[in-house]
């Protein structure tokens, strides 16, 4: 099995699930408990969270434990919606967005909130001149993904926030997901910023919302104390504590899995170029751990079906969008919707061995002679 979807998930690390399993044996208690034990597990989550903020430049005050970014992405977007209502019920996002934001949004549109989105460049990016011509006195949030999750495109967010600088009463989030652990992020831009560690060899189940102490927010679930007033719940220490690691271990072998990675993209796309059907999605501007291509005249889920027939794991779109419908990401940048029902992509890590790739590409060349009669 090749496995080339590790943006959707990876396998978590096995340092992580000892921390994981350490921490599940060792306490018992909850750690908002006021006795001995409860007191003990809340010092251990106090800890990992100052050691989390000190990983990310961050205050501790300003990390939110969720279930995942799905969560966290909901929470940042509704809530700043709330909150900051009194000032104008205008937002603006991208084509880009992982459906737990465009559902946030399209959820506040049907409130009765004003949702406008903002233009691709051919690289992919948004386009900051008329990002200048959308916001308004009355925009409250903009929302674009820091590396989304198709094309892999790397958004200018320090350019974006520099914008919102002149717009006191406009917060910038920004999904983080497919970014952090991978290349670097500054925290420092953005009002909130989600990601989730399962993306980068933590565990599923847990997410993370930075917000920034300035930044208000009406909390999505109501009842009970957590480890902050903007998320009720039982803390999950073991979760924390395993997140923490998956971060610590992915900060510290960042640039040599990077340099990798990178090396293994350029290799994959001159293979991949040298067909004459086959076309690059993914840009410049494109993080090295996504790629994003069409073979014309090939409906994707043709060319995954077979793939699979020899036990390749590829993706159309990412996981948690409707499948069978063309790539918004995708016909944004290219205005081909033919081209954007063919879009596939190949998401790479440093466990990816060029072995396995070379056999990708021999069985990639099998299955392209037969779709296309070539």
């Amino acid at each position: 099995m090749i496995y080339l979807d590790y943006a959707a998930n990876t396998p978590a690390d096995k340092n992580v699930l000892d921390y994981f399993m350490n921490t599940e044996l060792s306490f018992t208690a909850n750690p908002n408990s006021s006795h001995p034990l409860g007191r003990s597990a809340h010092d251990r989550l106090d800890k990992t969270t100052s050691a989390l903020a000190e990983h990310l430049h961050v205050l501790k005050e300003e990390v939110i434990y969720t279930s995942g970014a799905s969560e966290a992405n909901n929470l940042a977007i509704k809530g700043i919606a709330h909150s900051y209502r009194a000032f104008g019920k205008h937002i603006i996002s991208t084509c880009l967005e992982h459906p737990s934001i465009s559902g946030s949004l399209t959820f506040l549109q049907e409130q009765g909130y004003e949702i406008d989105l903002i233009e691709i460049n051919p690289q992919g990016q948004v386009d900051l001149a008329h990002l200048k011509e959308l916001i308004r006195s009355d925009t409250i949030l903009v929302s674009v993904c820091t590396v989304d999750s198709e094309l892999g495109i790397i958004q200018p967010i320090k350019e974006i926030s520099d914008i919102l600088a002149n717009y006191p009463n406009c917060r910038l989030h920004t999904d983080a997901t497919q970014a952090v652990g991978k290349i670097p992020v500054d925290f420092c831009c953005g009002d909130c910023i989600t990601f989730t560690p399962h993306k980068f060899y933590g565990l599923n189940g847990s997410g993370v919302l930075i917000k920034k102490i300035t930044t208000s927010l009406t909390p999505l679930i109501h009842g009970g104390t957590g480890t902050t007033v903007f998320r009720s719940g039982t803390p999950a220490l073991s979760h924390a504590v395993a997140l923490e690691k998956a971060v610590s271990i992915s900060f510290e072998n960042m640039q040599e899995r990077l340099k990798y990675v990178t090396e293994l993209n350029c290799y994959l796309k001159q293979k991949l170029s040298a067909y004459p059907l086959v076309r690059l999605n993914s840009t410049e501007k494109s993080s090295p751990f996504i790629l994003n291509l069409s073979v014309n005249g090939v409906k994707a889920k043709d060319l995954k079906a077979a793939l699979e027939q020899y036990d390749i794991c590829i993706s159309i779109k990412s996981a948690c969008s409707i499948q069978n419908t063309p790539s918004r990401a995708v016909y944004a940048i290219t205005g081909d919707k033919k081209n954007a029902l063919s879009s596939w992509r190949i998401s790479l890590s440093h466990l990816t061995e060029y072995e396995e790739i070379n056999k990708f590409l021999n069985i990639f060349d099998l299955c392209y002679k037969a779709l296309t009669k070539k």
